[in-house]
């Protein structure tokens, strides 16, 4: 016992002498390197934040402008705009673009076709973008698709040769074929 209690007397001057001398030992939940690479992962979340609301905000201004320039269409119910998570959406109802099981554009549809490759080009001409096809679910009788995945693919890359037409960089092109798998509303009426 009196050993412990000698231990503990030097280990209590130790520690008064430190304190003293101006020193303190400290025991780190974590490396001093993992403070520095967690305070160098906030500074880049901040960035990239940072980089996410100003893209968010372009967006935001390309639909506002896309409103202005589609008002026509949008009150037609020919064009629907929306924000949603994977950017902003332009949906045109397929009568506008084609004629039923067909993926050749109509001409009426150019206008506004022509609307947005304007946009594309002088508001958001650093975004990629990803035209999708979608069908209704009837299936394919009398044409020359084999089924509606071969329809609105075609009819995908037909927007997309059109906004090449208009100066859209084809790098920033991507067509999509959803077939009736993903329909932009419900197969259930005509309408």
């Amino acid at each position: 016992m009196k050993r412990v209690q000698s231990l503990f007397a030097g280990a209590l001057v130790a520690t008064l002498a430190l304190a003293v001398a101006g020193c303190g030992v400290n025991f780190y939940a974590g490396r001093p390197t993992d403070v520095k690479q967690i305070e160098d992962l906030k500074m880049e979340l901040k960035r990239i934040q940072a980089q996410k609301d100003l893209e968010a905000e372009q967006l935001s201004e390309a639909k506002s402008l896309l409103e202005r320039r589609l008002q026509g269409e949008i009150q037609d119910k020919q064009v629907k705009l929306e924000m949603a998570e994977r950017g902003l959406v332009i949906t045109f109802v397929a009568e506008v673009l084609y004629d039923s099981g067909k993926a050749v554009l109509l001409p009426q549809s150019q206008g506004a076709l022509e609307k947005v490759s304007w946009v594309l080009n002088e508001k958001v001409s650093d975004r990629d973008v990803g035209v999708e096809g979608h069908t209704d679910n009837e299936p394919i009788k009398h044409s020359r698709w084999r089924s509606n995945w071969e329809l609105s693919t075609a009819r995908a890359t037909s927007v997309i040769h059109f906004l090449v037409s208009q100066n859209v960089s084809p790098h920033r092109l991507t067509a999509s074929g959803y077939g009736e798998y993903r329909p932009v509303a419900s197969n259930n009426s005509k309408a």
